[in-house]
């Protein structure tokens, strides 16, 4: 064989490797085509103090129970609402 095609075949193997992964982590990313969260969604914090609205109900200890009481797994109808 000749010693300049060989050259060239080690040569094509690592390029062709590196434009596969390329083409595959742009597909995949598609970071040119989606927005940046973090620079063009304006997040508004505001201050959480629900110690006014919040009740303690009932506490749960143990898993004794494998069903909640109150559950409407029985009844389809009553779970699936029409629009």
């Amino acid at each position: 064989m000749d010693p300049e095609l060989i050259l060239v075949l080690l040569l094509a193997g690592p390029a062709c490797a590196i434009g596969f992964y390329w083409v595959v982590y742009r597909y995949y990313r598609n970071t040119d085509k989606t927005h940046a969260f973090e620079r063009e969604t304006a997040v508004e914090v505001l201050t959480l103090n629900g110690a006014e609205s919040d009740r303690k109900v009932s506490e749960v200890r143990g898993t004794q129970s494998t069903r909640i009481r109150g559950d409407n797994v029985a009844d389809h109808r009553k779970r699936v609402q029409p629009f």
